[in-house]
């Protein structure tokens, strides 16, 4: 490993290897450096007994065209065009996703589906006077019965906390642009135009770790260089700049010197591996901001066939599974053998937590007695094989504190004038996998002389606007 670079990366997720590619294409070699055994973060593909499984699913759709030209630019046509299907499973019926009036009404029932318009007029006509928490904000726009019905139990199982703590922020960031008005419209005329809801989107073969894969070929192939099981011990600092940092590889530790720096691993992380240490209060902030975990049990079941969901969302609270995954309708390759089936049982936890320390054998027992359970599969012994992944930090949490901490470490980390931090973690934002990259481009931009404020960068723009050009 070299002691001295122009830039280290630290992180080889979607924002690290997006903000390698753009160096790597301007002449700039860096050294990016990864703790996991494998490139792309949560977006990495796992792999057991030639089964193929994402750590939740990873759509391509962007409305940003520099993302789109960068997937094109890794991958060429290795993309296959996904047809999506998605449900909602909630009080033993399958509703539609995204909304189909008849299906709709049809699973409620004539009484509930005009008590929910009431509860909606009811909220037109006199709505919550302000919008600080997640249950204000949806129930101002679908009413309080919908509300109660396709968003409580589920975003509460995701959390682990009551929908009143938390922020609208998330809420405005992932689901805007919604409401029932325009939910039965989009219904009626199939006039679609929000981001969570399109009708297809394209993936990778193999699944989206084959772009970090190939992003991490192409890296090292023009002289940039990655660095996996290689751990951030310290980062030093004087004077705004960072001056080195120290890493351990395996039994051996160095320090990287480089001009500039860029870290998509967590901003809690970062501040508590600073040296001298950050402030008091920044330390405080850094403590104080709170991730939810995440882990999957993938169970290989010996069906052909078990339901042409893309992926199911399981709101009935009576289920500990959140969502499940089908991976074989994401792309056949996914799976080995096609008289198979491999899916994706979703559970959204805490470390330290009930079900994060159940053993990989209770977990299996409760994962195949739920997929019976939910009457998507009928014989518990057609199930084969399975495994478990556990994935720490997958979620940033906007609970009714975490604004004023992320402002304190923002403020802080703004003062070092050789450190930009990118990404889902490396921002504690719920950013998508194009949001992401864009702060790597951008960061990347930063860095080959552009002048981009990656705070600024928030969802909604960053889908809608070409980010860099000037507005």
């Amino acid at each position: 490993m070299k002691d001295s670079c122009t830039v280290v990366i630290i992180g080889a997720g979607p924002a690290g290897l997006t903000a390698a590619h753009e160096l790597i294409k301007q002449g700039t070699q860096p050294i990016v450096l990864e703790q996991a055994d494998r490139v792309g973060g949560i977006s990495r593909t796992e792999t057991y007994k030639g089964y193929r499984f994402d750590i939740g699913g990873h759509r391509f759709y962007t409305k940003v065209g520099e993302i789109q030209q960068i997937w094109i630019e890794i991958l060429g046509n290795n993309f296959l065009k996904v047809p999506r299907l998605s449900r909602i499973y909630y009080n033993g019926k399958f509703f539609n996703y995204p909304l189909e009036l008849s299906n709709a009404l049809s699973n409620l029932g004539i009484i509930n589906s005009l008590l929910m318009l009431f509860s909606y007029l009811q909220v037109k006509i006199k709505p919550h006077p302000v919008e600080e928490n997640f249950e204000q904000w949806v129930c101002n726009r679908f009413g309080k019965r919908l509300y109660a019905t396709f968003f409580k139990s589920y975003t509460e199982k995701v959390w682990g906390i009551s929908c009143t703590e938390i922020r609208a922020d998330w809420a405005a960031q992932r689901i805007q642009g919604m409401s029932l008005k325009r939910a039965v419209l989009n219904s009626l005329f199939k006039t679609n135009q929000t981001k969570s809801l399109i009708k297809e989107f394209y993936y990778p073969e193999f699944g989206p770790g084959m772009m970090w894969e190939k992003c991490q070929e192409i890296v090292t192939s023009k002289g940039g260089t990655v660095h996996l099981n290689t751990t951030v011990d310290k980062i030093y600092h004087q004077d705004h700049q960072i001056q080195k940092i120290s890493v351990r590889q395996e039994n051996q530790t160095f320090d990287l010197q480089a001009d500039q720096f860029i870290s998509s691993m967590p901003v809690t992380a970062l501040i508590l591996r600073l040296d001298p240490p950050a402030p008091t209060a920044v330390l405080q902030a850094a403590r104080s901001l709170k991730y939810r975990d995440f882990l999957i049990v993938s169970l290989i079941i010996d069906e052909a066939d078990l339901f042409p969901d893309n992926w199911i969302y399981i709101h009935s609270p009576e289920f500990k599974v959140g969502r499940i995954q089908n991976f074989k309708n994401w792309s056949p390759a996914m799976v080995p053998d096609s008289s198979k089936t491999c899916l994706g049982m979703e559970y959204f936890c805490s470390e330290g937590g009930e079900l994060w320390s159940m053993s990989d054998s209770e977990l299996i027992e409760i994962a195949s007695r739920e997929i019976v359970d939910l009457s998507l599969l009928s014989n518990i012994n057609k199930i084969e094989d399975a495994t478990v992944i556990r994935q720490l930090k997958a979620y940033p949490v906007y609970d009714e504190e975490y604004r004023q901490h992320l402002q304190v470490i923002q403020d802080y980390l703004q003062n070092f004038e050789n450190l930009q931090t990118i990404g889902r973690n490396g921002m504690h934002r719920y950013n998508n996998q194009d949001h992401s990259m864009l702060t790597g481009l951008l960061a990347a931009k930063n860095i080959l002389g552009e002048h981009h404020d990656l705070w600024d960068v928030n969802t909604e723009r960053s889908y809608y606007e070409e980010f860099t050009k000037k507005d």
